[in-house]
C-alpha cells in the first residue's frame, strides 16, 4: 500500500486530493495549521482529519513513499525540512497529478480567467456522454463528488492554474502538467504579488503555448488580443485553434445557440461564456465527441459553484453570486447580468478581497469594470486590508479608480448589510461577486426580499 503525507492537507485542491487517493486505496496522513470548511467535515469523514492542528515533524517517517507539499506552507516547515532531512520524495500537487497521469492524455485548460467554467462545461459534457476521464477542477460541480479523480482512465483534464507551485517551487503550476492539448482563454493581470510586472505575467502564458509538443494543439481565444499575439508568435509546431464566442441569441432572458441543426437552449449567459463554451467544444472535439454529442449533453450544465450561481429569484429580479474578483472577471460578469436582462436595474457588489485587489497600485486595472451596473458598490474589510500590511482606500480613492463617481463603498458588513436590504428589487438583479464572504454576510435575509416579489 503507497503512503503519502500531505503538508497542508486543508486545502481546497489538497484535501480534494488526499480524498482521492483514499478511493484508490492508498495510506494517507496529513497536517495543517488551519482547516475550514468543507474541508474539515470531508476529512474527518474520510478518517484522515488531523487529530491537531499544527505541524509535527514526527509524522515524517522513512516509511513514506512520499510527501505532497501544499502551498499554504512556508518554506521554513518543520515537517517539510524533517522531509528533506530523510531524503524523501517531496512533490507539489501539480507534480503529483503529473506522476499519477504520465501515460494519459493530458489536456490543460489556462487563461486568467475562464478556466475553472471551461474545465467544468468539459467535464459535464465528458461524464453525460459516457466517458472515461480523471480530472483536476478548481471548483465544486453538480454530479461530481470531488474535484480530483485519479483512475486508470486514459484521458486526465486538468484545470492549469498560473500560480506559484509550491513554497519551494515558484514556477507556475501548468508547467508541470506536460501538456499534449492546452486552452488558453484569456489573459489579463492577475496575482500583482507574485508577478508585479505584466511583462512578466504574460511572459508565463506564452512559455506555456511554446511547450505544446509538435503532435499536440493549442486551442485559444483570439478574442483575447493578448492571447492571440502570443499564439500566433508561439513556436510550438503543434496545431493551432482559435476559437471566438460561440454564435446565440437570447430570448427572454435565455440564451439559445445557434447550431447547425437549430437552436439550443442553455443555462448560462454572457459573451465570456459563450466563448468559454466555444473552448470547450474545440477540448470535447479533441477528445472524439462530435459536435451533436456536445449539444445533447450542454443544455443540463449549471455551472460551477459561484459562477453565475443563482440564490434566489422572483417573477422579475434574481440575486446571483459570482467569484468574479479580477478585473476582467467583473467587468465580464456585470456586462453579462446587464446584457441578459437590459431591462431590469443592477446593483453590483463587489468585494475587494485579494492582495492585488487590496493594493493601491494595481487599482488603475479596475477603471470602467463597472460601467454597467445602476448601481455600484464596493465593500472592504479592514481587518484583511490590515492582514495584507496594506493601505485602506477611501471612496474617492476607489471612484477614481473604478472611474465611477457614483460608486459606494462600505467597510462594514453591517452597513452593507442594511443597505442591500434596504432596496427594492422589484425589477431588479443583485450581483454580489466576491472570492470572500462580505466578512460573514448572512444573505439569507436576502433571499427573502427576493421571494416576496414572487408573482
Amino acid at each position: 500500500m503507497k503512503k503519502y503525507h500531505f503538508i497542508a492537507i486543508g486545502g481546497a485542491v489538497m484535501h480534494n486530493l488526499s480524498l482521492a487517493l483514499v478511493k484508490k486505496g492508498y495510506q494517507i496522513t496529513g497536517s495543517d495549521d488551519e482547516i475550514y470548511e468543507p474541508s474539515r467535515t470531508r476529512l474527518e469523514k474520510a478518517g484522515i482529519l488531523p487529530e491537531k492542528l499544527g505541524w509535527f515533524p514526527e509524522k515524517i517517517h522513512a516509511d513514506l513513499d512520499g510527501i505532497i507539499l501544499g502551498m499554504h506552507a512556508r518554506i521554513d516547515n518543520p515537517e517539510l525540512i524533517r522531509a528533506q532531512e530523510l531524503g524523501i520524495a517531496v512533490y507539489s500537487f501539480p507534480e503529483f497529478i503529473f506522476n499519477q497521469s504520465q501515460d494519459k492524455k493530458r489536456v490543460v485548460i489556462a487563461g486568467s480567467h475562464g478556466k475553472t467554467s471551461i474545465t467544468s462545461m468539459i467535464l459535464h459534457v465528458l461524464k453525460d456522454q459516457g466517458m472515461d476521464f480523471d480530472y483536476l477542477v478548481g471548483a465544486q460541480i453538480e454530479g461530481f463528488e470531488l474535484m480530483v479523480r485519479l483512475s486508470d482512465a486514459p484521458v486526465i483534464v486538468i484545470e492549469g492554474d498560473e500560480y506559484l507551485t509550491s513554497p519551494i517551487d515558484r514556477t507556475p503550476k501548468f508547467f508541470h502538467y506536460r501538456h499534449d492539448i492546452a486552452l488558453v482563454s484569456g489573459i489579463a493581470w492577475d496575482h500583482f504579488n507574485v508577478f508585479p510586472d505584466f511583462e512578466e505575467y504574460k511572459a508565463q502564458f506564452s512559455n506555456l503555448m511554446d511547450r505544446t509538443p509538435n503532435d499536440g494543439k493549442l486551442i485559444y481565444c483570439e478574442v483575447d488580443p493578448l492571447v492571440k499575439t502570443a499564439a500566433e508568435k508561439s513556436s510550438t509546431k503543434g496545431q493551432k485553434q482559435p476559437y471566438q464566442a460561440h454564435p446565440a441569441k437570447i430570448i427572454q432572458g435565455k440564451t439559445h445557440l445557434i447550431t447547425p441543426k437549430g437552436e439550443v437552449e442553455i443555462g448560462i449567459f454572457g459573451d465570456h461564456n459563450l466563448q468559454n463554451l466555444q473552448g470547450a467544444l474545440y477540448i470535447c472535439e479533441s477528445l472524439g465527441l462530435s459536435p451533436d454529442q456536445f449539444y445533447q449533453s450542454i443544455p443540463t450544465f449549471k455551472g460551477a459553484a459561484k459562477r453565475q450561481e443563482i440564490l434566489a429569484h422572483s417573477e422579475n429580479g434574481i440575486l446571483f453570486r459570482d467569484f468574479a474578483h479580477a478585473p476582467s472577471k467583473l467587468k465580464a460578469t456585470v456586462n453579462a447580468v446587464k446584457n441578459q436582462f437590459p431591462e431590469r436595474k443592477l446593483i453590483a457588489v463587489q468585494e475587494l478581497h485579494t492582495y492585488s485587489s487590496l493594493n493601491k497600485a494595481f487599482l488603475p486595472n479596475y477603471a470602467h469594470t463597472m460601467d454597467e451596473a445602476d448601481v455600484a458598490v464596493i465593500y472592504l474589510n479592514p481587518h484583511a486590508v490590515a492582514l495584507k500590511k496594506l493601505e485602506l482606500m477611501d471612496e474617492a480613492t476607489l471612484q477614481e479608480g473604478f472611474k465611477r463617481k457614483d460608486l459606494i463603498l462600505f467597510t462594514e458588513s453591517a452597513a452593507l448589510r442594511d443597505f442591500l436590504l434596504a432596496r427594492d428589487y422589484s425589477h431588479t438583479n443583485l450581483l454580489l461577486m466576491s472570492s470572500g464572504n462580505y466578512d460573514n454576510l448572512d444573505l439569507e435575509p436576502l433571499k427573502a426580499k427576493f421571494q416576496t416579489h414572487e408573482a
